[in-house]
This record gives structure tokens, sequence and C-alpha cells, in this order.
């Protein structure tokens, strides 16, 4: 049998859950996920465990937060002036706006705190700081 090494592209079928059992995302109704092992296409702890997979094995994985979104970053938080926000924006908790880099990228991030007269905005992935669960099943390798 054929066992996947770095450098293959691979199809796998995910679900991947919080330390609670929250689904935060599936490839269940759609197709698989297809990448190339190794080449930083996904997260490192899901990337390391699929060599030696064969077609058609199913696996858990338990991803460490350092190695899924990685840590928390409180420099990637950030409270506002109110003022300079624009009445048509929403600004409750949790509500997701693009704002512009310096160099033009747009930066998703989150409203995590209001007050009367500033907004937290947080920019970090929202998976960020979280261990994460992926049962995983491996369709082909390429």
């Amino acid at each position: 049998m054929t066992e996947v090494k770095a450098g293959d592209t691979v199809a796998i079928h995910y679900t991947g859950t919080l330390s609670d059992g929250t689904t935060f995302d599936s490839s269940e109704g759609r197709d698989p996920l297809q990448f190339v092992v190794g080449s930083g296409q996904i997260i490192p702890g899901l990337d390391v465990a699929l060599p030696g997979m064969t077609v058609g094995e199913k696996k858990q994985v338990e991803i460490p937060s350092a190695q899924a979104y990685g840590p928390l970053n409180p420099e990637m938080r950030q409270a506002v002036p109110r003022e300079g926000i624009p009445a048509e924006i929403p600004l409750e908790v949790g509500t997701q706006l693009q704002m512009q880099t310096p160099d033009g990228q747009a930066m998703p991030v989150m409203v995590v705190e209001v007050d009367e007269a500033t907004v937290t905005l947080d920019a970090n992935h929202p998976l960020a700081g979280k261990d994460l669960t992926f049962d995983i099943e491996l369709m082909s390798i390429a």
C-alpha cells in the first residue's frame, strides 16, 4: 500500500472540533480538502500527522495551539477611539470587520469590547490560543 510522504498531493475529509466538542469546521457535504503535504498549506500539526497514512485510513489528531494557529498575541488587540469609526458600522461584540493595514492589505478583525469611548478590535485568528482536534480520513494520494 502506498503511504503518504512529504510532497504528495492528498485529499482528506475532516471534522475539526474544539476541546469542548464544538465543531468549528468540516468538509462534510463538500469536496475533500486537497493540498501538498509538507508545503505549509495547512496548519503544522495536521501536516505532520499525514505521512505514513494510507488511502481509506482514519485518524484522530490532537493539535496544541502552538501547532495550529499559535498563541493569542496581545499585540493583535487594539482599542480605537469610538469616534474614529463611521456611525453606520455595527459595533456589537463578535462582529467581524475588515481593516486596512498601512500597506493596503485587508485584515479581518473582530469587535471584542465596546465602551463609551473605545472599541477594542482583535486581529488574532479566531482559533488562536485554542487546542484543536481533527478527525481525518485520507481519500487519495497523487
